[in-house]
Protein backbone atom coordinates (compact mmCIF):
# COMPACT_ATOMS: atom_id res chain seq x y z
CA UNK A 1 0.00 0.00 0.00
CA UNK A 2 1.26 3.46 -0.89
CA UNK A 3 0.41 6.19 1.59
CA UNK A 4 0.59 9.93 1.03
CA UNK A 5 0.16 12.75 3.51
CA UNK A 6 -1.74 15.63 1.90
CA UNK A 7 -0.21 19.08 1.70
CA UNK A 8 -0.85 21.53 4.49
CA UNK A 9 -4.42 22.84 4.71
CA UNK A 10 -5.17 26.03 2.88
CA UNK A 11 -2.91 25.33 -0.05
CA UNK A 12 -4.87 25.12 -3.27
CA UNK A 13 -4.02 22.67 -6.02
CA UNK A 14 -2.27 25.22 -8.21
CA UNK A 15 0.01 26.28 -5.38
CA UNK A 16 0.85 22.67 -4.52
CA UNK A 17 1.66 21.90 -8.17
CA UNK A 18 3.76 25.06 -8.52
CA UNK A 19 5.93 24.25 -5.51
CA UNK A 20 6.25 20.61 -6.53
CA UNK A 21 7.44 21.55 -10.03
CA UNK A 22 9.79 24.23 -8.71
CA UNK A 23 11.49 22.15 -6.01
CA UNK A 24 11.81 18.88 -7.93
CA UNK A 25 12.91 20.55 -11.19
CA UNK A 26 15.58 22.70 -9.52
CA UNK A 27 16.88 19.70 -7.57
CA UNK A 28 17.10 17.51 -10.67
CA UNK A 29 18.72 20.43 -12.55
CA UNK A 30 21.55 20.53 -10.00
CA UNK A 31 22.04 16.78 -10.16
CA UNK A 32 21.97 16.67 -13.95
CA UNK A 33 24.18 19.73 -14.40
CA UNK A 34 27.01 18.21 -12.40
CA UNK A 35 27.28 15.33 -14.89
CA UNK A 36 29.23 17.47 -17.38
CA UNK A 37 29.69 20.91 -15.79
CA UNK A 38 33.25 20.08 -14.73
CA UNK A 39 34.50 19.16 -18.23
CA UNK A 40 35.43 22.68 -19.33
CA UNK A 41 37.19 23.30 -15.98
CA UNK A 42 39.53 20.30 -16.18
CA UNK A 43 42.54 22.18 -17.63
CA UNK A 44 42.28 24.78 -14.85
CA UNK A 45 41.83 22.12 -12.16
CA UNK A 46 44.92 20.29 -13.41
CA UNK A 47 46.91 23.53 -13.22
CA UNK A 48 45.73 24.33 -9.67
CA UNK A 49 45.54 20.87 -8.06
CA UNK A 50 47.87 18.79 -10.20
CA UNK A 51 47.19 15.16 -11.04
CA UNK A 52 47.50 12.99 -14.10
CA UNK A 53 45.08 12.78 -17.01
CA UNK A 54 43.59 9.65 -15.39
CA UNK A 55 43.01 11.58 -12.16
CA UNK A 56 41.17 14.27 -14.10
CA UNK A 57 39.00 11.69 -15.83
CA UNK A 58 38.00 10.35 -12.42
CA UNK A 59 36.68 13.75 -11.37
CA UNK A 60 33.98 13.03 -13.97
CA UNK A 61 33.77 9.25 -13.63
CA UNK A 62 33.48 9.17 -9.82
CA UNK A 63 30.24 11.13 -10.08
CA UNK A 64 28.89 9.06 -12.98
CA UNK A 65 29.63 5.77 -11.22
CA UNK A 66 27.98 6.51 -7.88
CA UNK A 67 25.09 8.28 -9.64
CA UNK A 68 24.30 5.37 -11.97
CA UNK A 69 24.93 2.58 -9.47
CA UNK A 70 22.90 3.88 -6.52
CA UNK A 71 19.75 5.31 -8.14
CA UNK A 72 17.65 2.19 -7.54
CA UNK A 73 18.88 2.11 -3.93
CA UNK A 74 17.94 5.79 -3.54
CA UNK A 75 14.43 5.06 -4.78
CA UNK A 76 14.15 2.08 -2.43
CA UNK A 77 15.21 4.19 0.56
CA UNK A 78 12.45 6.68 -0.26
CA UNK A 79 9.86 3.93 -0.52
CA UNK A 80 10.91 2.57 2.88
CA UNK A 81 11.55 5.68 5.00
CA UNK A 82 9.50 8.37 3.23
CA UNK A 83 10.26 9.95 -0.13
CA UNK A 84 10.09 13.58 1.02
CA UNK A 85 12.35 12.92 4.02
CA UNK A 86 14.95 10.97 2.04
CA UNK A 87 14.78 13.49 -0.83
CA UNK A 88 15.56 16.36 1.58
CA UNK A 89 18.44 14.39 3.10
CA UNK A 90 19.75 13.68 -0.41
CA UNK A 91 19.72 17.42 -1.13
CA UNK A 92 21.70 18.12 2.04
CA UNK A 93 24.22 15.39 1.22
CA UNK A 94 24.66 16.75 -2.31
CA UNK A 95 25.10 20.28 -0.92
CA UNK A 96 27.69 19.22 1.67
CA UNK A 97 29.63 17.27 -0.96
CA UNK A 98 29.57 20.30 -3.29
CA UNK A 99 31.12 22.44 -0.54
CA UNK A 100 33.74 19.75 0.07
CA UNK A 101 34.57 19.70 -3.66
CA UNK A 102 35.00 23.48 -3.69
CA UNK A 103 37.33 23.29 -0.66
CA UNK A 104 39.30 20.26 -1.93
CA UNK A 105 43.05 20.86 -1.38
CA UNK A 106 44.09 18.17 -3.86
CA UNK A 107 42.88 16.05 -6.73
CA UNK A 108 42.21 12.96 -4.58
CA UNK A 109 39.98 14.91 -2.22
CA UNK A 110 38.11 16.34 -5.21
CA UNK A 111 37.49 12.86 -6.63
CA UNK A 112 36.19 11.66 -3.25
CA UNK A 113 33.85 14.66 -2.95
CA UNK A 114 32.56 14.03 -6.47
CA UNK A 115 31.74 10.43 -5.56
CA UNK A 116 29.68 11.61 -2.57
CA UNK A 117 27.97 14.18 -4.81
CA UNK A 118 26.92 11.27 -7.02
CA UNK A 119 25.37 9.51 -4.02
CA UNK A 120 23.26 12.59 -3.28
CA UNK A 121 22.26 12.88 -6.94
CA UNK A 122 21.26 9.20 -6.99
CA UNK A 123 18.77 9.97 -4.21
CA UNK A 124 17.52 13.23 -5.69
CA UNK A 125 16.84 12.16 -9.26
CA UNK A 126 14.40 9.21 -8.91
CA UNK A 127 12.58 10.65 -5.90
CA UNK A 128 12.04 14.01 -7.62
CA UNK A 129 9.98 12.19 -10.25
CA UNK A 130 7.94 10.22 -7.72
CA UNK A 131 7.22 13.25 -5.55
CA UNK A 132 6.18 15.34 -8.56
CA UNK A 133 3.92 12.57 -9.84
CA UNK A 134 2.20 12.35 -6.45
CA UNK A 135 1.62 16.11 -6.27
CA UNK A 136 0.08 16.66 -9.70
CA UNK A 137 -3.46 15.61 -10.75
CA UNK A 138 -3.44 12.86 -13.35
CA UNK A 139 -4.88 15.05 -16.11
CA UNK A 140 -2.05 17.62 -15.71
CA UNK A 141 0.77 15.18 -15.06
CA UNK A 142 2.06 15.11 -18.63
CA UNK A 143 2.59 18.88 -18.71
CA UNK A 144 4.24 18.92 -15.26
CA UNK A 145 6.59 16.08 -16.09
CA UNK A 146 7.22 17.77 -19.44
CA UNK A 147 8.58 20.79 -17.57
CA UNK A 148 10.65 18.48 -15.35
CA UNK A 149 11.97 16.74 -18.46
CA UNK A 150 12.83 20.04 -20.12
CA UNK A 151 14.81 21.21 -17.11
CA UNK A 152 16.53 17.84 -16.78
CA UNK A 153 17.50 17.74 -20.45
CA UNK A 154 18.69 21.34 -20.30
CA UNK A 155 20.86 20.65 -17.26
CA UNK A 156 22.82 17.92 -19.01
CA UNK A 157 23.22 19.74 -22.31
CA UNK A 158 24.07 23.08 -20.65
CA UNK A 159 26.80 21.66 -18.42
CA UNK A 160 29.76 22.64 -20.65
CA UNK A 161 28.35 26.14 -21.20
CA UNK A 162 27.76 26.82 -17.51
CA UNK A 163 31.14 25.39 -16.59
CA UNK A 164 32.92 27.44 -19.24
CA UNK A 165 31.21 30.66 -18.17
CA UNK A 166 32.02 30.15 -14.49
CA UNK A 167 35.67 29.26 -15.12
CA UNK A 168 36.11 32.19 -17.49
CA UNK A 169 34.51 34.83 -15.24
CA UNK A 170 34.94 33.46 -11.69
CA UNK A 171 37.00 30.40 -10.68
CA UNK A 172 36.62 26.63 -10.95
CA UNK A 173 35.54 26.36 -7.29
CA UNK A 174 32.35 28.29 -8.08
CA UNK A 175 31.17 25.34 -10.18
CA UNK A 176 30.52 23.69 -6.81
CA UNK A 177 29.86 26.72 -4.59
CA UNK A 178 26.90 27.53 -6.85
CA UNK A 179 25.11 24.41 -5.56
CA UNK A 180 25.42 25.35 -1.89
CA UNK A 181 22.89 28.20 -1.53
CA UNK A 182 20.47 26.45 -3.89
CA UNK A 183 20.68 23.18 -1.93
CA UNK A 184 20.37 24.92 1.44
CA UNK A 185 17.22 26.67 0.20
CA UNK A 186 15.66 23.65 -1.48
CA UNK A 187 16.06 21.15 1.37
CA UNK A 188 13.79 22.90 3.90
CA UNK A 189 11.51 24.17 1.12
CA UNK A 190 10.89 20.66 -0.17
CA UNK A 191 10.26 19.41 3.36
CA UNK A 192 7.61 22.10 3.87
CA UNK A 193 5.96 22.16 0.44
CA UNK A 194 5.97 18.51 -0.70
CA UNK A 195 3.63 15.83 0.59
CA UNK A 196 5.20 12.80 2.26
CA UNK A 197 4.66 9.37 0.73
CA UNK A 198 5.99 5.90 1.35
CA UNK A 199 5.19 2.26 0.71
CA UNK A 200 3.49 0.85 3.80
CA UNK A 201 5.34 -2.13 5.34
CA UNK A 202 8.12 -1.74 2.77
CA UNK A 203 11.34 -3.64 3.46
CA UNK A 204 14.77 -2.94 2.07
CA UNK A 205 16.11 -5.72 -0.13
CA UNK A 206 19.69 -5.72 1.23
CA UNK A 207 20.93 -8.61 -0.91
CA UNK A 208 19.31 -7.25 -4.07
CA UNK A 209 20.69 -3.77 -3.38
CA UNK A 210 24.21 -5.14 -2.92
CA UNK A 211 24.02 -7.28 -6.08
CA UNK A 212 22.59 -4.47 -8.24
CA UNK A 213 25.15 -1.97 -6.95
CA UNK A 214 28.11 -4.31 -7.49
CA UNK A 215 26.87 -5.45 -10.90
CA UNK A 216 26.23 -1.95 -12.22
CA UNK A 217 29.54 -0.77 -10.74
CA UNK A 218 31.42 -3.45 -12.68
CA UNK A 219 29.62 -2.72 -15.96
CA UNK A 220 29.92 1.07 -15.74
CA UNK A 221 33.56 0.85 -14.58
CA UNK A 222 34.38 -1.40 -17.55
CA UNK A 223 32.66 0.98 -19.96
CA UNK A 224 34.51 3.97 -18.54
CA UNK A 225 37.93 2.31 -18.60
CA UNK A 226 37.47 0.49 -21.91
CA UNK A 227 38.50 3.37 -24.13
CA UNK A 228 41.69 4.19 -22.21
CA UNK A 229 42.86 0.70 -21.14
CA UNK A 230 41.66 -1.26 -24.18
CA UNK A 231 38.53 -3.40 -24.42
CA UNK A 232 40.51 -6.65 -24.23
CA UNK A 233 42.60 -5.70 -21.19
CA UNK A 234 42.15 -8.00 -18.15
CA UNK A 235 40.84 -5.16 -15.98
CA UNK A 236 38.16 -4.12 -18.47
CA UNK A 237 37.09 -7.65 -19.41
CA UNK A 238 37.04 -8.63 -15.73
CA UNK A 239 34.86 -5.65 -14.83
CA UNK A 240 32.42 -6.20 -17.72
CA UNK A 241 32.14 -9.98 -17.35
CA UNK A 242 32.05 -9.83 -13.55
CA UNK A 243 29.46 -7.06 -13.55
CA UNK A 244 27.26 -8.94 -16.04
CA UNK A 245 27.51 -12.13 -13.97
CA UNK A 246 26.54 -10.31 -10.79
CA UNK A 247 23.58 -8.68 -12.57
CA UNK A 248 22.47 -12.16 -13.66
CA UNK A 249 22.60 -13.23 -9.99
CA UNK A 250 20.58 -10.11 -9.16
CA UNK A 251 17.84 -11.17 -11.59
CA UNK A 252 17.76 -14.68 -10.10
CA UNK A 253 17.56 -13.28 -6.57
CA UNK A 254 14.83 -10.77 -7.42
CA UNK A 255 12.71 -13.55 -8.92
CA UNK A 256 13.04 -15.61 -5.74
CA UNK A 257 12.88 -13.15 -2.86
CA UNK A 258 9.59 -12.21 -1.23
CA UNK A 259 10.36 -8.47 -1.16
CA UNK A 260 12.34 -7.63 -4.32
CA UNK A 261 13.88 -4.21 -4.87
CA UNK A 262 13.01 -4.44 -8.58
CA UNK A 263 10.08 -6.76 -9.29
CA UNK A 264 11.13 -8.55 -12.47
CA UNK A 265 7.51 -8.79 -13.58
CA UNK A 266 7.76 -5.10 -14.51
CA UNK A 267 9.96 -6.13 -17.46
CA UNK A 268 7.27 -8.49 -18.71
CA UNK A 269 5.30 -5.32 -19.37
CA UNK A 270 6.13 -4.30 -22.96
CA UNK A 271 5.52 -0.65 -22.17
CA UNK A 272 8.05 -0.50 -19.33
CA UNK A 273 10.64 -2.52 -21.24
CA UNK A 274 10.29 -0.34 -24.34
CA UNK A 275 10.71 2.85 -22.32
CA UNK A 276 13.91 1.64 -20.69
CA UNK A 277 15.38 0.22 -23.89
CA UNK A 278 14.61 3.43 -25.78
CA UNK A 279 16.07 5.56 -23.00
CA UNK A 280 19.30 3.58 -22.90
CA UNK A 281 19.74 3.64 -26.69
CA UNK A 282 18.94 7.35 -26.89
CA UNK A 283 21.61 8.06 -24.27
CA UNK A 284 24.14 5.97 -26.20
CA UNK A 285 23.68 8.09 -29.31
CA UNK A 286 23.13 11.56 -27.92
CA UNK A 287 25.64 11.60 -25.04
CA UNK A 288 28.36 10.20 -27.26
CA UNK A 289 27.57 12.86 -29.86
CA UNK A 290 27.60 15.70 -27.31
CA UNK A 291 30.98 14.51 -26.00
CA UNK A 292 32.57 14.56 -29.46
CA UNK A 293 30.80 17.62 -30.88
CA UNK A 294 31.93 19.78 -27.94
CA UNK A 295 35.52 18.84 -28.77
CA UNK A 296 34.95 19.48 -32.48
CA UNK A 297 33.76 23.02 -31.85
CA UNK A 298 36.68 23.80 -29.54
CA UNK A 299 39.63 21.80 -30.90
CA UNK A 300 38.89 21.96 -34.63
CA UNK A 301 36.84 25.11 -35.14
CA UNK A 302 38.78 27.13 -32.58
CA UNK A 303 35.99 28.28 -30.29
CA UNK A 304 36.60 28.80 -26.57
CA UNK A 305 34.56 26.77 -24.09
CA UNK A 306 32.25 29.75 -23.62
CA UNK A 307 31.89 30.37 -27.37
CA UNK A 308 31.19 26.69 -28.04
CA UNK A 309 28.56 26.65 -25.30
CA UNK A 310 26.83 29.70 -26.76
CA UNK A 311 26.69 28.07 -30.20
CA UNK A 312 25.22 24.93 -28.68
CA UNK A 313 22.32 27.00 -27.31
CA UNK A 314 20.44 26.23 -30.52
CA UNK A 315 20.39 22.68 -29.17
CA UNK A 316 20.35 23.19 -25.41
CA UNK A 317 17.71 25.92 -25.29
CA UNK A 318 15.17 24.00 -27.38
CA UNK A 319 13.95 21.80 -24.48
CA UNK A 320 12.82 24.86 -22.52
CA UNK A 321 10.58 25.88 -25.42
CA UNK A 322 9.42 22.55 -26.82
CA UNK A 323 9.21 20.20 -23.82
CA UNK A 324 6.27 21.88 -22.01
CA UNK A 325 4.36 21.89 -25.31
CA UNK A 326 5.24 18.24 -25.83
CA UNK A 327 4.01 17.44 -22.34
CA UNK A 328 0.65 19.13 -22.95
CA UNK A 329 0.27 17.39 -26.32
CA UNK A 330 1.03 14.03 -24.71
CA UNK A 331 -1.81 14.65 -22.24
CA UNK A 332 -4.16 14.88 -25.25
CA UNK A 333 -2.88 12.25 -27.68
CA UNK A 334 -0.74 10.05 -25.46
CA UNK A 335 2.97 9.93 -24.79
CA UNK A 336 4.08 7.22 -27.20
CA UNK A 337 3.68 9.23 -30.45
CA UNK A 338 5.42 12.24 -28.90
CA UNK A 339 8.41 10.19 -27.71
CA UNK A 340 8.62 8.35 -31.03
CA UNK A 341 8.54 11.60 -33.00
CA UNK A 342 11.26 13.05 -30.78
CA UNK A 343 13.52 10.02 -31.35
CA UNK A 344 12.92 10.17 -35.10
CA UNK A 345 13.85 13.86 -35.13
CA UNK A 346 17.07 13.18 -33.20
CA UNK A 347 17.96 10.45 -35.69
CA UNK A 348 17.35 12.81 -38.61
CA UNK A 349 19.40 15.57 -37.00
CA UNK A 350 22.38 13.28 -36.42
CA UNK A 351 22.19 11.88 -39.97
CA UNK A 352 22.18 15.43 -41.33
CA UNK A 353 25.17 16.27 -39.14
CA UNK A 354 27.12 13.26 -40.44
CA UNK A 355 26.53 14.45 -44.02
CA UNK A 356 27.66 18.06 -43.54
CA UNK A 357 30.59 17.59 -41.17
CA UNK A 358 33.96 18.73 -42.48
CA UNK A 359 36.79 20.70 -40.84
CA UNK A 360 35.62 24.09 -42.13
CA UNK A 361 31.87 23.55 -42.01
CA UNK A 362 30.10 26.78 -41.11
CA UNK A 363 27.95 27.22 -38.04
CA UNK A 364 25.00 28.07 -40.29
CA UNK A 365 25.30 24.67 -41.95
CA UNK A 366 25.28 22.95 -38.54
CA UNK A 367 22.37 24.99 -37.18
CA UNK A 368 19.51 22.86 -38.61
CA UNK A 369 20.96 19.76 -36.99
CA UNK A 370 21.37 21.51 -33.63
CA UNK A 371 17.76 22.71 -33.68
CA UNK A 372 16.29 19.39 -34.86
CA UNK A 373 18.24 17.41 -32.26
CA UNK A 374 17.28 19.88 -29.53
CA UNK A 375 13.59 19.79 -30.38
CA UNK A 376 13.69 16.00 -30.66
CA UNK A 377 15.39 15.67 -27.29
CA UNK A 378 12.69 17.89 -25.78
CA UNK A 379 9.88 15.75 -27.22
CA UNK A 380 11.62 12.64 -25.94
CA UNK A 381 12.09 13.87 -22.37
CA UNK A 382 8.72 15.62 -22.06
CA UNK A 383 6.40 12.60 -21.67
CA UNK A 384 9.06 9.99 -20.77
CA UNK A 385 8.59 9.96 -17.02
CA UNK A 386 4.82 10.23 -17.34
CA UNK A 387 4.96 7.11 -19.50
CA UNK A 388 7.17 5.40 -16.92
CA UNK A 389 4.83 6.25 -14.06
CA UNK A 390 1.82 5.10 -16.10
CA UNK A 391 3.36 1.79 -17.16
CA UNK A 392 3.69 0.33 -13.64
CA UNK A 393 1.51 -0.10 -10.59
CA UNK A 394 1.31 2.81 -8.14
CA UNK A 395 3.40 1.16 -5.43
CA UNK A 396 6.18 0.44 -7.98
CA UNK A 397 6.53 4.01 -9.27
CA UNK A 398 9.47 4.91 -7.02
CA UNK A 399 11.67 2.04 -8.10
CA UNK A 400 10.49 2.36 -11.71
CA UNK A 401 11.80 5.93 -11.86
CA UNK A 402 15.10 4.71 -10.41
CA UNK A 403 15.40 1.93 -12.99
CA UNK A 404 14.63 4.30 -15.87
CA UNK A 405 17.14 6.90 -14.68
CA UNK A 406 19.81 4.22 -14.10
CA UNK A 407 19.41 2.74 -17.59
CA UNK A 408 19.89 6.20 -19.12
CA UNK A 409 23.04 6.80 -17.07
CA UNK A 410 24.50 3.43 -18.07
CA UNK A 411 23.56 4.20 -21.69
CA UNK A 412 25.36 7.55 -21.44
CA UNK A 413 28.54 5.88 -20.15
CA UNK A 414 28.32 3.29 -22.93
CA UNK A 415 27.70 6.00 -25.55
CA UNK A 416 30.77 8.04 -24.62
CA UNK A 417 32.95 4.90 -24.52
CA UNK A 418 31.53 3.43 -27.74
CA UNK A 419 31.60 6.58 -29.87
CA UNK A 420 35.06 7.52 -28.55
CA UNK A 421 36.30 4.07 -29.58
CA UNK A 422 34.79 4.43 -33.07
CA UNK A 423 36.38 7.86 -33.31
CA UNK A 424 39.83 6.56 -32.28
CA UNK A 425 39.66 3.59 -34.66
CA UNK A 426 38.97 5.84 -37.67
CA UNK A 427 40.69 9.13 -36.83
CA UNK A 428 42.26 11.15 -34.06
CA UNK A 429 43.70 14.53 -33.11
CA UNK A 430 46.58 14.64 -35.62
CA UNK A 431 44.84 17.16 -37.87
CA UNK A 432 41.38 18.64 -38.51
CA UNK A 433 40.87 16.19 -41.37
CA UNK A 434 41.93 13.29 -39.16
CA UNK A 435 39.47 14.41 -36.47
CA UNK A 436 36.56 14.54 -38.90
CA UNK A 437 37.56 11.13 -40.33
CA UNK A 438 36.88 9.72 -36.87
CA UNK A 439 33.90 11.91 -36.01
CA UNK A 440 31.73 11.06 -39.03
CA UNK A 441 31.58 7.26 -38.50
CA UNK A 442 31.05 7.85 -34.76
CA UNK A 443 28.10 10.10 -35.62
CA UNK A 444 26.64 7.38 -37.85
CA UNK A 445 26.89 4.86 -35.00
CA UNK A 446 25.16 7.35 -32.69
CA UNK A 447 22.39 7.92 -35.23
CA UNK A 448 21.94 4.16 -35.53
CA UNK A 449 21.53 3.83 -31.76
CA UNK A 450 18.84 6.53 -31.70
CA UNK A 451 17.12 4.92 -34.72
CA UNK A 452 16.99 1.64 -32.77
CA UNK A 453 15.45 3.56 -29.86
CA UNK A 454 12.77 4.80 -32.26
CA UNK A 455 12.09 1.24 -33.37
CA UNK A 456 11.84 0.11 -29.73
CA UNK A 457 9.13 2.68 -29.05
CA UNK A 458 7.23 1.67 -32.19
CA UNK A 459 7.02 -1.87 -30.78
CA UNK A 460 5.46 -0.65 -27.54
CA UNK A 461 1.70 -1.12 -27.05
CA UNK A 462 -0.29 1.96 -28.02
CA UNK A 463 -3.77 1.52 -26.60
CA UNK A 464 -4.91 4.50 -24.53
CA UNK A 465 -4.85 3.76 -20.86
CA UNK A 466 -8.04 4.24 -18.95
CA UNK A 467 -8.11 7.24 -16.68
CA UNK A 468 -6.45 6.40 -13.39
CA UNK A 469 -6.91 7.73 -9.91
CA UNK A 470 -4.42 10.30 -8.65
CA UNK A 471 -1.28 8.81 -7.15
CA UNK A 472 -1.90 10.69 -3.93
CA UNK A 473 -4.93 8.52 -3.17
CA UNK A 474 -4.21 6.28 -0.18
CA UNK A 475 -5.58 3.03 -1.55
CA UNK A 476 -4.11 -0.45 -1.85
CA UNK A 477 -1.82 -0.82 -4.83
CA UNK A 478 -3.12 -2.88 -7.69
CA UNK A 479 -1.12 -6.02 -8.41
CA UNK A 480 -2.53 -6.44 -11.89
CA UNK A 481 -0.38 -5.61 -14.89
CA UNK A 482 -0.56 -1.93 -15.86
CA UNK A 483 -2.22 -0.91 -19.06
CA UNK A 484 -0.14 -0.21 -22.18
CA UNK A 485 1.32 3.14 -23.12
CA UNK A 486 -0.82 6.00 -24.34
Amino acid sequence: MSTVNPPSPGGDTRRVVFWAILTTSLASFMAGLDNLVIITALPTIREKLGGSLTDLEWTVNAYTLSFAVLMMFGAALGDRFGRRKVFSLGLLLFTAASAAAALAPGINELVAARAVQGVGAAIIMPLSVTLLTAAVPAEKRGAALGIWGAVNGLSIAAGPLVGGAIVEHLSWQWIFWLNVPIGLALAPLSFRKLAESRIAHSRLDAVGTALASLGLFGIVLGLIKGHGDGWTSPQVLGALIGGTAVMALFVVWENRTEHPMVPMRMFRNRAFTAINLAGALMSVGMFGAIFLMTQFLQNIQGYTAMQAGVRLLAWTAMPMVVAPIGGMVSDRIGGKPVVTLGLAMMTAGMVYWAFVLKPDVSYAAQLPSLMICGAGMALFYAPLMNLTMGSVAEHEQGIASGVTAATREVGAALGVALLASIFSANGGYASPRNFVDGLVPAMWVGATAVALATFAMLLAPSRRRAASAPVAQAAPAQESAPAPLH
